[in-house]
């Protein structure tokens, strides 16, 4: 147990060990000795309590072998799913991951990366609903290296990847259409998000080519959530609007709707048909399981992830953007009878 007053220094431990302060530091930091006296130092330091500084020792070297994943919503699974891919990439090269939700609040998004700059950490994923010229601006400052996952305009010059969730909801719509749906009613989330913006072109996009007429009483706008869901959905099915499905801008949302059914006592998918997006483990969990769009959240993990290390390597490439093709993945939620083959539908990235 330490005698002295203050915390332990490399000073206290070589006066505790009886070996010169050059001789403890290049024990404390790994830079070899002989054994006798990397016994002594360590045990020196063991009695003394002295915790090694992990940041002060990246500031000297410059690399902390930590990264960054920054998500919105670190209990949703389409964010969970990429965490699982950044970690197979970045683990088994030294690195340790550090999770930030920042609840989708841009400042907090904006913090993390001005952060970057105190050298706590060697690189950032961001995972941005909401793209803002701040964004931007902070993107073009930043010292070290960035990967964004999701959509940015054209002269970013930060490498990203991107779902195509357009393609994808005009695949969801489509398969409604073909199933003998007319009134397809559709619950996103905010119309100021990134994906809300997107996922609402896609759906007028596929009425438009289906030849079905843009309802706006047929859509909700509602915060990303079951509950959300559930309730918009109930708002949905009291109009009197004689909505035959929905489609769900995620499966959260599609979650809540169904739900919402089940209190109703309908039956899916016969007196409504709902699908949903990201084909998340809550999709394939769902009674019944949902037909969902799988806009390759583990695939825009593993690339993101890959893109960080090239850059951290030393790869000064030009700025790349990289697009993950939706695909339908379809199940008893809007198919008659159970216990069929899913079938599985593809479209090309726009």
């Amino acid at each position: 147990m330490t005698t002295s007053a203050g915390p332990p220094t490399v000073e206290t431990i070589a006066a505790r060990a009886g070996v010169s302060i050059a001789s403890v530091s290049r024990v404390l930091n790994g830079h070899g000795a002989r054994p006798n006296t990397v016994r002594r130092v360590e045990q020196a330091a063991a009695e003394l309590g002295y915790v090694p500084n992990g940041v002060a020792r990246s500031l000297k070297g410059g690399r902390t072998r930590q990264l960054t994943f920054a998500m919105p919503d670190v209990g949703n699974p389409t964010y969970v799913s990429m965490v699982r891919q950044i970690q197979a990439v970045t683990k088994p090269l030294g690195y340790r991951l550090l999770l930030h939700s920042t609840d989708a609040v841009a400042e907090d998004e904006l913090d993390v990366v001005r952060s970057l700059a105190d050298r706590t950490s060697d690189g950032l994923i961001l995972c941005p609903i909401r793209v803002t010229d701040e964004h931007l601006a902070v993107l073009a400052a930043v010292s070290r290296p960035v990967v964004v996952i999701g959509s940015l305009p054209g002269e970013a010059a930060v490498d990203s990847v991107r779902a195509d969730s357009v393609s994808g909801t005009v695949l969801a719509v489509r398969h409604l259409v073909e199933s003998g749906r007319r009134r397809i009613a559709f619950i996103n989330g905010p119309a100021d998000t990134v994906p809300g913006r997107n996922r609402r072109l896609g759906y007028r996009t596929a009425l438009q080519q289906a030849g079905l007429d843009f309802d706006p009483a047929l859509t909700v706008t509602t915060e990303f959530g079951i509950e959300a869901g559930a309730a918009a959905a109930h708002r949905l099915l009291d109009s009197g609007l004689g909505i035959d499905s929905v489609f769900c801008a995620n499966d959260q949302l599609a979650l809540g709707a169904v739900h919402a059914a089940h209190d109703r006592g309908l039956r899916i998918p016969e007196d409504l048909a709902v699908a949903g997006m990201d084909d998340s483990e809550l999709a394939r969990a769902g009674h019944p399981a949902l037909t969902s769009v799988d806009l390759g959240s583990a695939e825009r993990g593993r690339l993101a992830a890959g893109m960080l290390v090239s850059r951290l390597e030393g790869d000064s490439h030009e700025v790349r953007c990289e697009t993950v093709a939706p695909r339908l993945v379809v199940r008893e939620s809007t198919m008659a009878g159970t216990g069929r083959t899913p079938r599985v539908g593809a479209a090309s990235a726009s």
